[in-house]
């Protein structure tokens, strides 16, 4: 499941939900989304 993150507003929202409202923010009407980062795990060098 893909989620973004609102630019405006900052809330998530999931790829469902975007299609549903034609790719607006369903908080604030904002168009514009970026995808949130994964946790990223650290290795020590060997």
């Amino acid at each position: 499941m893909v989620v973004y993150k609102c630019f405006t507003c900052g809330k998530k929202i999931s790829h469902k939900v975007l299609e549903k409202n034609k790719g607006k923010c369903a908080y604030c009407n904002s168009r514009i989304f970026y995808k949130t980062r994964s946790v990223i795990t650290k290795v020590k060098a060997v």
